[in-house]
């Protein structure tokens, strides 16, 4: 087969895999997006890709790791479709059978996804038999109209005529653009299913206990600082979900189940008669590097959980809460922390809006002093009361610790690492945060000079993160910053350099900078 035909027979692989896909998109509209083959292919790979490759996506691409994977599971997809093109204008069947191989993979990973049925193995099939059927049409069906009346590609290297070729390449392109219309479309008519606007819809109480007002001068409002109050845009996004899950809130249901006493079903208008409160809560991903801005600062709405473990009387040794996610998901928060006065809350509110859906709606966890892995369920549907020794969360196999208490860090936010200063005065400032135990000081000291002490902006509370600031008269030359932070406890955060697993990064942020 010559190098022309061969790239005709890869052509033939990609626009039958395109056909697949688009066509299953569709489908998905009635099945759900998590039933779309490249979403749940993809979603197999987040569960089972080895952790230090799923933490270089993060490092690399951050809250992007997802867009990441999707088109890096497409690129691979296409490659092998190529392959198996080439393969198919040889021996049709080899094709064929690479095309149904495909579909046992998409139907394997459609159904084994929390909450699946039968009806999710359609996306798949429907995709696959569509593809199989260009594949035939294009390398060695009896083509019924002048479009398909092209020689296909022969093995023994002889070029395609040129109206053959140009039908082909008509034909493959019409094709292509229409499995682009399905894809986009299915993709479009999806999105018009989701819970947009029942959220909108969503009219929240007034808080019985409002959250304490911001304290004047707890944001120094200086160019590259991070706002003391983080918007909804612009929080950082870090789950499992490689679509956003829409849960209607008419049915969604918390289940309050286990090891309790008294079992407990609420809906979501049930949630919302209970008293509500309002907290300022800084969150916080086990994943964020030292410096890292995996991390933010909300005003947030929602049930106090002691209140409803109270109700719900956990038995005598279920130490955890297991916090279920409508996709499966789960953390295991102990539930002493739960239980221990803290603002651990139900949240159905986010800087005095609904939550946003990609951040749980319509309900979610919220607990200071945890990373977000052990306690931030989003699209919270269960609480179960069980034991650590009993059970293990989503990320405990993977490497993880069972517990993770947050730990004091600290962070320059200006100057950034490169920056070219100016000789004289330069404000140095930043974030630190220990939740639930609150910042004693904050030290920043020059090229591993003497420690000196920041001065620390007001802050809400100990839930919160504070900003900093520190006047440095700076003089010509390549300098290095570094700061450190100490808690109320008095514990000085280390600056021995480890990595986020299991249980969060140490080290002192460092920054290198030019002064001219």
């Amino acid at each position: 087969m010559s190098t022309t035909s061969r790239g005709y027979a890869a052509l033939a692989g990609i626009t039958a895999a395109a056909v697949a896909i688009g066509a299953a998109e569709p489908v998905a509209v009635l099945t759900g997006p998590r039933s779309a083959p490249l979403i749940a292919v993809g979603g197999l790979v987040v569960d089972f890709v080895p952790e230090p490759v799923k933490q270089f996506a993060i490092a690399l691409f951050g809250t992007y790791d997802k867009i990441a994977l999707l088109i890096g599971t497409a690129l691979l997809l296409a490659a092998f479709a190529a392959l198996l093109g080439v393969l198919a204008a040889r021996r049709l069947w080899i094709g064929l059978v690479g095309i149904a191989a495909f579909a046992a993979i998409g139907v394997a990973a459609a159904l084994t996804r929390a909450g699946a049925d039968a009806a999710d193995a359609l996306p798949s099939l429907v995709g696959a038999a569509l593809g199989a059927l260009v594949l035939w049409l294009l390398l060695a069906g009896p083509l019924q109209t002048d479009l398909w009346s092209w020689s296909p590609p022969t093995p023994d290297g002889d070029e395609v005529d040129p109206e053959g070729r140009r039908r082909f390449l008509t034909g493959a392109g019409a094709l292509l653009g229409a499995a682009a219309v399905a894809g986009l479309g299915g993709h479009w008519l999806g999105g018009r299913r989701g819970v947009s606007a029942a959220r909108r819809a969503v009219a929240l109480p007034t808080p019985s206990a409002a959250a304490p007002a911001v304290p004047a001068g707890a944001d120094l409002s200086l160019a590259e600082l991070a706002p003391y109050v983080t918007t909804n845009s612009g929080f950082y996004r870090i789950d499992t979900a490689l679509v956003v899950p829409q849960v209607d809130p008419e049915t969604w249901q918390l289940r309050i189940h286990g090891r309790v006493r008294n079992e407990i079903t609420l809906s979501f208008a049930d949630l919302l008669r209970r008293p509500l409160v309002e907290r300022y809560v800084t969150l916080a991903c086990v994943s964020n590097e030292v410096g890292g801005d995996l991390i933010g600062n909300a005003r947030w709405l929602g049930v106090p959980i002691k209140e409803l473990l109270d109700e719900a009387e956990p038995e005598e040794g279920a130490d955890q809460v297991v916090g279920r996610s409508v996709d499966g998901w789960t953390c295991g928060t102990p539930t002493t922390v739960l239980r221990d006065g803290r603002d651990a809350l139900l949240a159905v509110g986010m800087n005095g809006e609904p939550l946003p859906v990609e951040h749980g709606f319509p309900v979610r966890m919220v607990v200071p002093g945890l990373y977000g892995y052990v306690s931030a369920c989003k699209w919270v549907t269960e609480l179960e009361l069980t034991s650590f020794a009993d059970f293990d969360a989503y990320w405990v196999p993977r490497g993880w610790s069972a517990q993770g208490p947050i730990r004091t860090q600290s962070r320059i936010d200006t100057p950034r690492s490169r920056n070219r200063l100016s000789a004289g005065p330069v404000m140095v400032a930043g974030v630190a945060w220990a939740q639930h135990r609150g910042i004693r000081r904050v030290e920043v000291r020059v090229d591993e000079g003497p420690w000196r002490e920041a001065t620390l902006a007001p802050t809400v509370s100990a839930d919160t993160w504070v900003q900093w600031s520190w006047r440095w008269d700076a003089t010509p030359g390549e300098h290095t910053l570094q700061v450190r932070a100490t808690d109320a406890d008095g514990q000085t955060q280390t600056g021995q350099q480890r990595p986020v697993a299991p249980d969060g990064a140490t080290g002192w942020h460092t920054v290198k900078v030019t002064v001219r």
